[in-house]
């Protein structure tokens, strides 16, 4: 199969916009330089704005799982605790982080059976005492979107610092950093802002720069990073993936173009889309929201229905030049999930559940075709 025909409609890495790759071919520059000096600069003011923060902004040469280790492993030492929020393979990863660091108490939900999070149970563990408490605000292994701001007010009760992922929220839906309270926030280039993977941003409160350890991680010491970003041509304290570093600027531009506003309603939109074809479909939502939980934004996560398996529908939608998502860990084999982030467009949509639609009616699972696209076509209307 070629993989240039592939439209990926995935929960990251998604679709790279031509003049985003084209701006990786750049020649390579010097990192102590003007130009990227100017770049760094300019990508994290960019940033900062979707973060919804003033807090300073960093980036770093590794993928999200990296801006997340950076976010716990600098506050985080062997005689502190950390709540670490788990209702999905993301925030199982955050309580994995933590145990590498200091201690961790681990409030979870049963995400195989698309559990939402308890906010007592939040409550209650934040009581016993902790240094922080981390959250996945769009946790994309269920489709979930997780109430942050009511986190941030947690945390702000007990004094524990915030740590959100907002890996694959930031950049294409609505995020406060500082108005939910939230001391160290990190977002995945591959993700909502539409660049390819490799590179991830963090963002730092005042609150947590007096909270730092002792003994950071070498290479993600923010420490090091702020040293660097302060002087009067930013940098980083080391090499950056400088190619990456042109991609990113381009996304971000991308996305001023856009508009932030309008980029958050076309997200809702397709997601709004992709369900509702679920829907007409007879497919079955996998997420068991409760009152402080929402659908995500960037990513559907459905049942895979009776009368086809894993293989058969991932398989045959590939087949078609569409790749969505299976499950993760222990939910392989009995959901799939398709994206709706980054640059991608209305008929990427159409072609995504007309692809389902037909695999789905060719295994017996819907006798009538077309109510899919109908349905998809008229919230994108």
């Amino acid at each position: 199969m070629n993989l240039e025909d592939t439209l990926l409609m995935i929960p990251g890495p998604v679709p790279v916009a031509p003049r985003i790759l084209r701006a990786m071919s750049k020649p390579v520059i010097g990192h102590r330089g003007n130009e990227f000096g100017e770049m760094y600069a300019s990508c994290r003011q960019t940033l900062a704005e979707l973060f919804g923060t003033k807090n300073d902004i960093f980036i770093l040469s590794g993928s999200g799982s990296c801006a997340m280790e950076a976010a716990v492993g600098n506050v985080i030492g062997e005689k502190d605790t950390l709540v670490a929020i788990e209702n999905g393979k993301f925030g199982e990863r955050f309580r994995e982080i933590g145990e590498r660091y200091g201690n961790v108490r681990a409030v979870k939900s049963d995400w195989t059976q698309g559990e939402s999070i308890d906010l007592d149970k939040v409550e209650a563990a934040l009581a016993e005492g902790a240094k922080a408490v981390s959250l996945v605000h769009n946790e994309t292994s269920v489709g979930i979107k997780n109430p942050a701001s009511k986190v941030g007010e947690l945390a702000k009760k007990y004094g524990a610092l915030f740590i959100m992922d907002g890996v694959t929220s930031i950049g294409g839906d609505d995020v406060q950093v500082d108005e939910w309270g939230v001391d160290i926030a990190v977002v995945g280039s591959q993700k909502c802002l539409g660049a390819p993977p490799g590179a991830s941003a963090i963002s730092v409160s005042d609150k947590a720069w007096g909270s730092m350890v002792d003994k950071p991680p070498y290479y993600m010491d923010l420490k090091s990073y702020k040293k660097s970003a302060d002087k009067d041509l930013p940098q980083t304290p080391y090499t950056p993936a400088v190619p990456l570093f042109f991609a990113l600027h381009e996304a971000l531009q991308i996305i001023k173009e856009e508009g932030m506003k309008a980029r958050i309603k076309r997200h809702e939109m397709y997601a709004n889309a992709v369900r509702a074809a679920a829907d007409a479909m007879n497919l079955e939502m996998f997420p068991r929201l409760n009152d402080y939980s929402k659908y995500s934004n960037t990513v559907s996560a459905m049942k895979i229905p009776a009368g086809i398996d894993d293989g058969k529908l991932r398989g045959g939608m590939k087949l078609l030049g569409i790749q969505v998502s299976g499950g993760q860990g222990s939910l392989s084999g009995k959901i799939f999930r398709i994206g709706t982030m980054g640059n991608i467009s209305k008929r990427d949509i159409l072609s995504t559940v007309g692809a389902l639609e037909i695999v789905l009616q060719r295994s017996g699972v819907v006798n009538k075709m077309g109510s899919g696209l109908e349905a998809a076509g008229n919230i994108l209307e």
